[in-house]
């Protein structure tokens, strides 16, 4: 395939490309002398039920997504309960226009055996709909432990009527394991992959074929650069992210102590009465406790040494810390949301100022507390 030559996939219709695997449209030159001619993420969809992680950053996602407002579908949007603020998708209503929205909360593994689910469902509504997102059912599940799928694949029974099905959500929030199991459960893998609806352009979905004439959609996940995640190199993203339950760490502060999470982000305990602060967060990330007045100090010197990760060399490659103040008013029990990092539960109802250091751009969230 020359750069003269324009090829597209007989698959979702995304124009194929040999240089990069990871990218949209990626075909082994190998693959060309086939046919029919697809995608390597078609040809992984079709034959060995997987989809693959495409992703997007959010300005495109939004415009590919300006089509489904236009018919009628059921959306399933996947979130991460790690990460919920970080990988919920702001402004999702506007672009779906009336179509429903199953809120599908992914990872409830990572928390504590003995949490309601009531309760948690309760609040990720109350989140949602303080995002603007109206949704028709929350479902809990776990891509990991294979629980909660049952009760996600009758929703979709349930709410489907007949329409297509869209599948969107945020990079590492388990998408491509809700869509694999929608694959199995609904699709006829033996038919071909029909052509999108949007050939042509570099910002394709993939349409897997149902029994009856209508498509789950698969569509490319969102890169959000505020998330933490999303910043750190392969190595580090396997600590940030927790493989198994969240084991509570309580800290007992007294005003102007700190703490820092490697190298990663720093909390400030700056004034208020002696209080505990519950981290959740993975354990591969170590927490090193200092006097506030020699935090700057300690990072200066140890920043990618004593506290990692990550290293020196990973560390250049991350935005320097920026600093936000945070004032809990008395009565309140908050969370502090690092996204991508994990969240500190602000235990004591005195009230406290406290100050985040996360790198630039990296979002920071107060919210009821989810535990």
């Amino acid at each position: 395939m020359t750069q003269e030559e324009v090829i597209h996939c007989g698959g979702c219709g995304v124009k194929l490309q040999l240089e990069d695997p990871h990218a949209l449209g990626y075909i082994p030159a190998q693959a060309l002398e086939k046919e029919p001619v697809i995608c390597q993420r078609c040809f992984r969809i079709k034959n060995y039920n997987e989809a693959s992680s495409i992703t997007l950053n959010q300005d495109d996602f939004l415009k590919l997504l300006g089509h489904v407002g236009h018919k009628e579908a059921l959306v399933i949007n996947i979130v991460d309960i790690f990460d919920f603020e970080g990988s919920l998708i702001s402004g999702l209503a506007r672009f779906v226009g009336g179509n429903p929205i199953i809120l599908v909360v992914n990872k409830i593994d990572l928390l504590p055996k003995v949490t309601n689910w009531n309760r948690i469902v309760n609040w990720v509504r109350k989140q949602a709909k303080e995002q603007g997102l109206k949704v028709v059912e929350v479902v809990l599940c776990s891509a990991k432990k294979n629980m909660g799928f049952d009760r996600v694949l009758q929703a979709v029974d349930e709410h489907r009527s007949g329409k297509d099905v869209y599948v969107v959500g945020a990079t590492n929030v388990g998408k491509s394991t809700l869509i694999n199991r929608l694959i199995s459960d609904y699709s006829d893998l033996d038919s071909e992959l029909t052509t999108s609806q949007y050939p042509g352009t570099t910002l394709d979905m993939v349409e897997i074929p149902l029994d009856d004439g209508h498509f789950i959609i698969d569509t490319p996940g969102i890169v959000y650069k505020h998330r933490l995640t999303e910043l750190v190199s392969k190595k580090d993203l396997g600590k940030l992210m927790p493989g198994k339950a969240l084991k509570p760490m309580v800290y007992q502060l007294n005003e102007g102590q700190t703490l820092f999470f490697g190298s990663l982000a720093r909390f400030d305990f700056v004034r208020g009465e002696r209080q505990s602060f519950t981290i959740y967060s993975s354990g591969a990330v170590p927490i090193h406790r200092t006097k506030l007045e020699k935090a700057d100090e300690l990072y200066a010197n140890h920043k990618g040494t004593l506290l990692t990760p990550p290293v020196v060399k990973d560390l250049e490659e991350l935005p320097p810390l920026v600093k936000q103040t945070i004032h809990i008013s008395k009565g309140k029990k908050l969370d502090v949301l690092i996204s991508g990092l994990g969240w500190i539960k602000i235990n004591s109802e005195a009230g406290a100022e406290l100050a985040v250091h996360v790198p630039k751009g990296v979002k920071i969230v107060q919210r009821d507390s989810l535990i």
